[in-house]
Order: structure tokens, then sequence, then C-alpha cells
């Protein structure tokens, strides 16, 4: 009896493995709806320290299509994703936009963050991390990793997430699913950026204007495993 109830155990966890597996890597990825003009463009020529005026006299957030992660990683940096919105940030919300360096923690690591409305896009390492009001997709992110796990033939494969961005207090928390466990959190302290990431670290980070060379195009990552 308790030989059966372990096979049928073994069986169910077994599946959920499959399950779990085929949905990281295999599930149909989410449409790139991003603007090709917004992908193709060269984000390291801005100043990103002459942050836009959100005034109301252009396009709302839930205007512009949401942005993806093309692939498991962007080539080079790309425009922002919302700069032609110019809606004022929604109530609560901190302004953190602008691009940050690591000065503590992860050190050297770069990030772009982008606001308009109750939307945040968060460009960085080869991702595009983009929550909120948009036209062609839900509210949450929903694309890459962009650690390449392994690689069939020439074609990469990286693990899919879906995360919702919302504010608590002027703290950016980032919620598995956009209702799951709070696994990524942002906010101010002083001048500077804070980044609190799943792994345990915190990340202290200071504006800076302009993008490093070594930073237009992303560094590959992941294990990024040959198969075939």
């Amino acid at each position: 009896m308790l030989g059966r109830i372990a096979l049928k155990l073994s069986a169910v966890i077994a599946l959920i493995i499959i399950g779990a597996l085929w949905l990281a890597f295999f599930s149909a990825r989410p449409p790139l709806v991003t603007d090709p003009a917004t992908l193709a463009g060269d984000g390291s020529v801005i100043n990103y320290c002459a942050l836009p005026q959100l005034d109301g006299s252009g396009r709302l957030a839930k205007d512009i299509a949401k942005g993806n992660t093309p692939g498991c990683a962007y080539d080079h940096f790309p425009l922002p994703i919302l700069r032609q919105c110019t809606e004022p940030l929604a109530e609560g919300a901190a302004d953190i936009r602008g691009l940050w360096i690591g000065v503590s923690g992860k050190v050297g690591h770069i990030e772009r963050v982008e606001q308009c409305g109750s939307r945040v896009v968060v460009t960085s390492s080869g991702l595009i991390h983009d929550s909120g009001p948009n036209s062609s997709g839900g509210y949450n992110s929903n694309d890459t990793e962009g650690n390449v796990t392994f690689l069939l033939g020439d074609q990469e494969y990286c693990p899919r997430t879906s995360a919702g961005m919302f504010w608590n207090k002027a703290v950016l928390d980032f919620k598995v699913f956009g209702w799951g466990p709070v696994v990524v959190r942002r906010y101010l302290s002083g001048e500077q950026l804070v980044w609190e990431y799943a792994d345990g670290t915190t990340t202290y980070m200071d504006r800076i204007c302009e993008l490093p060379d070594e930073h237009k195009t992303p560094k590959p990552r992941g294990l990024r495993l040959q198969f075939f």
C-alpha cells in the first residue's frame, strides 16, 4: 500500500517538474510588440540627467505598447520605451527615473528606470522589464530572465518570468506573477536608488548621465550548456 502511494506521489512530482520545465523553457514566448524603432535605436547617446517633463502634453502610458525582451536579451542598449509618454506619475509613486550605477553590493551594475503614470520600465543587462498599463498586453512584465541555460543547436533557451510592479509607500515592490511574494524592492535613500534583490543582496546606486561604453552591449549570461 505504502509502495503504491509513494509511486503515485513520485509520478505527480515528476509531472509537476516536467510541467514547470516546459512552462519555463518551451512554452510560447509573448509576442514582441515593442516598437521596432525603439529596439533598433541607440539608447547610449542619451543624456539621462535631462529627464522628460511629465506634464501631460504627450501620450499616456496605456497608449504605448508593452516593452519585451527580444529573445533572451537585446543585442545593444535600446531607446527608452516611454520616451513619448508625458503622463504625470501616479499618486504614491516616487520619482526614480534615470540611469543608475551600483556603488555597493552589485558594484558596476547599470540600470535605466523609466516611469510614466503608473507604468515602470527597467532596462538592464540585456533585459526589458515593463509593468503597468499598456496598449498590447497585461499589467505584468512577461518576458525572460536573461540567463541562457542551454542551447539546442543555435537556439538559446532562457526561463520565462512574470512580475507586477506596485508602489507601496514610495517603495516599488516586484511581486511574482503580480500576486506572489515580493522578490525585488527599489526605493530612494537620499540621492541614491536602493535595489534589494531576491538573492539577498542590497545594492546602492548613484545617478549617472551617460551609459558607460562597456554596457552598450550586454554580456552573455547563464550556463549556456550546448546540446546537439
